[in-house]
C-alpha cells in the first residue's frame, strides 16, 4: 500500500494596504565568527549567511512545521521513493532556470565519494535521484527513510545552479548564486559579506535592500558597535553583557530558550586512555555542570545528559551526570590510572564563554589527577582540524539538530563510526543508529533513540555539557525574533527608518 504524505501550498490572498510604514534600506549584522566559504554543499560552519542566498525544496515556518519552499508538494510513492513537485517559473540569481535537473545535480555533487563533502552524512540514505520531468523529481532511498522531506529542508540540500557551478568550479564557494532572497555583492573572507536584495525573488522583493554581515570576534566590540549604531543586530550576545543591553532604552535582548547548540567535549575513543569507558565516565564525573551553567553562563544554558535537544523528535530526558570527583578517582584507579595521565585538550572561544568553561573543566580534570595540556586554537584553524581528525584527543565542539529538529541529525554525525565529525567507534551504538535510518514507524524510531541515549549514558561517547540558549541583541528599530532552528531569514526582518 502506498503511503501518501502530501504537503500542498495554501492560497495566498492579496489585500490592499492602507498605510505602508517607512523602512530603512540597510541592515548590518555583527557575528562572532567570520565566513570562510559559502558553498552550501561543503559547509564547515553554520549556514546562517548562506541560508539567505539559497532555498531548499522544503522549508519550516515559525512554528517549525515543514512547509513548501521550492517544492510545491511531496509524496511518498512507496517506502523507498519520494516524489517532489517543483515550483514553476523560479530562476537563480544569474537567470539560470530552476528545474528538476538542478535538484539532481545538487544532491549528486554532495553524494559523490570523490568530493569528500563534510555534509554528506545528512543525505547518505539517498540511493539515487531521478528526473521525471522538468518540474518533477523522485528521490530513491537505500531503505525506508522517514526523514527524507526533513533532509530536504536544510543544507546540504540548498539548491545550486548546475551550469554556473560547473563554470565556476572551486570559485563557487566565493561567488555563490542561489534562488534566495539575497545575492552576494561583496565577500571578503574572514571579514564581511555584503548582500543585495534579489528583485526577482519568487516570494517578492525583500523589504531590506542591503545586508552586511560583519565579523566582530571580540564580544565587547560587538556590543559597543550595537550601542554606537554601527550595527543593528548582534548574533551571539555574551551572557555577561546581556544586562548591559537590557538596561539600554534603545536596545533589546532576544532569547530563545534551548535554541542554541549542545556544547560537548569530543573524545577520541579509539586510542588509550579514552578507549576505556571507565576513563570516559571518570572525566564526566569530574565536571560540575550545574555550577558552570549558573556561574559562568549566568543561567543562559541548561545542563543536560543527552546530545538530543528538547525540540528534537526522539528526545529523552536523561539525568544530568552527577559531580562526583571521588568516584571519578576510583574509576581511574580501576582502569589502571591511579595517578591519572596527561592528555591534550582543545577548547575554543566560539561559544558562550566557552574558553572560560574549558579552563574550569581543565582545573576539574586536574583535581582527579588528569593533567590536560590546554590549547585554545583560532577557530579558522580548528574548523579545518576537526573534520580532518587532527584535533586533540579531548576537544570542544557544539552540535545540534538545527534545522532538522530530529535526533538523527543531533547524534548520528557525531556518534557513528566513520562520520566526518565523529571520533566515536562503539559497535552497539552503530547498530542502533543504523536501525533508526530504516525505521518508518515514529513510535519505533522514538524507542530506538531512547535506547541510544540510554546506551550513551553508560558508554559516554562524548562528554555532554549543556545546551545554550540563543542570545541576540538588537536595536529597537529592528523587527526580529529568534527561531529554534537558529535560522536568521532577513526576508522576514524589518528595520524602521
Amino acid at each position: 500500500m502506498k503511503h501518501q504524505i502530501t504537503a500542498v501550498v495554501a492560497a495566498v490572498c492579496a489585500g490592499v494596504v492602507a498605510a505602508v510604514p517607512a523602512y530603512a534600506g540597510q541592515l548590518v549584522i555583527a557575528r562572532p565568527v567570520s565566513v570562510s566559504a559559502m558553498d552550501p554543499g561543503f559547509l564547515r560552519e553554520p549556514a546562517t549567511v548562506v541560508d539567505n542566498v539559497f532555498d531548499t525544496m522544503v522549508g519550516r515556518d515559525q512554528a517549525m512545521k515543514l512547509v513548501p519552499d521550492l517544492a510545491l508538494s511531496w509524496t511518498s510513492v512507496d517506502d523507498q521513493t519520494w516524489e517532489f513537485r517543483l515550483r514553476p517559473d523560479v530562476r537563480f540569481q544569474n537567470g539560470e532556470k530552476f528545474t528538476a535537473d538542478a535538484v539532481k545535480f545538487t544532491l549528486e555533487r554532495v553524494l559523490d565519494p570523490a568530493a569528500h563533502a563534510p555534509t554528506i552524512s545528512y543525505i547518505t540514505t539517498i540511493a539515487g535521484v531521478d528526473v521525471v520531468d522538468p518540474l518533477t523529481v523522485r528521490i530513491r532511498t537505500k531503505g525506508p527513510d522517514p526523514l527524507l522531506p526533513t533532509r530536504m529542508s536544510r543544507y546540504p540540500a540548498y539548491i545550486v545552479p548546475p551550469d554556473y557551478v560547473k563554470q565556476q568550479g572551486e570559485a563557487f564557494a566565493r561567488k555563490p548564486i542561489g534562488t534566495g532572497a539575497y545575492r552576494i555583492t561583496e565577500f571578503v573572507p574572514d571579514d564581511h559579506v555584503t548582500m543585495q536584495a534579489n528583485p526577482g525573488y519568487w516570494r517578492g522583493k525583500p523589504v531590506i535592500d542591503t545586508v552586511v554581515w560583519r565579523a566582530i570576534p571580540e564580544p565587547t566590540a560587538r556590543v559597543a558597535a550595537l550601542i554606537a549604531g554601527e550595527v543593528q543586530l548582534v548574533e551571539g550576545l555574551p551572557v555577561d553583557l546581556a544586562q548591559t543591553v537590557s538596561g539600554n532604552p534603545d536596545l533589546d535582548v532576544v532569547k530563545v530558550a534551548h535554541g542554541g547548540l549542545i556544547i560537548y567535549l569530543g573524545l577520541k575513543t579509539q586510542g588509550k586512555p579514552l578507549d576505556d569507558a571507565r576513563v570516559r565516565k571518570a572525566l564526566s564525573l569530574a565536571i560540575d555542570r550545574t555550577t558552570i551553567v549558573e556561574q559562568i553562563l549566568k543561567g543562559f544554558a541548561s545542563a543536560t545528559g543527552t546530545q538530543v535537544g528538547p525540540f528534537d523528535f526522539g528526545y529523552k530526558q536523561e539525568p544530568v551526570p552527577p559531580y562526583d570527583p571521588a568516584q571519578a578517582r576510583s574509576l581511574l584507579a580501576a582502569a589502571g590510572y591511579p595517578n591519572g595521565f596527561s592528555i591534550r585538550m582543545q577548547v575554543v572561544s566560539r561559544y558562550i564563554n566557552s574558553a572560560a568553561v574549558g579552563q574550569v573543566i581543565a582545573q576539574e580534570f586536574a583535581a582527579i589527577g588528569v593533567k590536560p595540556e590546554l590549547e585554545v586554537p583560532e577557530w579558522s584553524v580548528y574548523a579545518q582540524q576537526v573534520p580532518a581528525g587532527k584535533q586533540a584527543p579531548i576537544y570542544m565542539l557544539a552540535w545540534g539538530s538545527t534545522q532538522t529538529l530530529d535526533a538523527d541529525a543531533a547524534i548520528f554525525p557525531i556518534f557513528h563510526t566513520g562520520e566526518p565529525y565523529s571520533t566515536v567507534s562503539i559497535p552497539a551504538l552503530d547498530t542502533l543508529l543504523d536501525q533508526t535510518r530504516h525505521t518508518i514507524d515514529p513510535a519505533a524510531r522514538a524507542a530506538l533513540f531512547a535506547k541510544i541515549q540510554d546506551l550513551a549514558v553508560d558508554e559516554v561517547p562524548t562528554l555532554t555539557l549543556y545546551q545554550e540558549d540563543s542570545l541576540y541583541a538588537k536595536r529597537k528599530t529592528v523587527t526580529f525574533t529568534g527561531r529554534p532552528d537558529a535560522r536568521m531569514p532577513v526576508f522576514d526582518m524589518r528595520v524602521a527608518d
